[in-house]
This record gives structure tokens, C-alpha cells and sequence, in this order.
């Protein structure tokens, strides 16, 4: 699906697989977060908070859309704040929750 992927072949003694290994997807937009999260989700998969979630195997996935980076990389503290706390409220992140967090008055 064209995303890239960096790998650290490590000891498998001494370092055990667990959630703090994930694989990190920066989406384009609500539709791809929607596709990736059903496809990831499905046949056995588990949902998070926050964007994360788990697939069929166990492995740990983040799922952000870029413009939560856009959103949180704005000057204004009490913005960025709002996007922070209508995200941690959330399993798939919801680009128009966070939109709406943001601009509140």
C-alpha cells in the first residue's frame, strides 16, 4: 500500500515482542484511516483508544491521519490541547472530532 516499514532485527532473548513494538501508519485522510482500521480490526482484530489497535495477530498498530500532526503543530497551546484531550476520548481517530475540538470557541 506503498507505506514504508523500518524493522530492528533484535535479540529475541533478552527483548520480548510486546505493545510497545507497533507499527506506525500516517494516513492521508479519513478514508484511508476507515480502510485500514476495518481491514486491520476484522476477522479477530481489536480496537484501542487513541488511534491504536490490535490485528488479527497481535501485533500493535497506531493509526493517525496527518491531520492530527497539522492540528497538534499549531501554535496555540489551548488548540492543541482540545485536539489532545478529543483524542484520548476516541478508539479510530475521527478527523472531524478533532477538527471540531480544535476550533471550539
Amino acid at each position: 500500500m506503498g507505506k514504508e516499514f523500518m524493522i530492528l532485527n533484535g535479540s529475541t532473548v533478552n527483548f520480548k515482542f510486546n505493545e510497545s513494538i507497533s507499527f506506525f501508519v500516517d494516513c492521508n485522510n479519513q478514508e484511508e484511516v476507515d480502510e485500514i482500521w476495518e481491514k486491520l480490526t476484522s476477522n479477530g482484530g481489536e480496537e484501542g483508544r487513541c488511534g491504536w489497535l490490535k490485528d488479527k495477530f497481535v501485533i500493535s498498530w497506531q493509526i493517525i491521519p496527518k491531520a492530527f500532526s497539522e492540528l497538534m503543530g499549531d501554535s496555540n497551546s489551548v488548540k492543541s490541547k482540545r485536539v489532545i484531550d478529543a483524542m484520548m476520548k476516541i478508539r479510530k481517530i475521527e478527523i472531524a472530532d478533532l477538527r471540531k475540538a480544535y476550533e471550539e470557541v
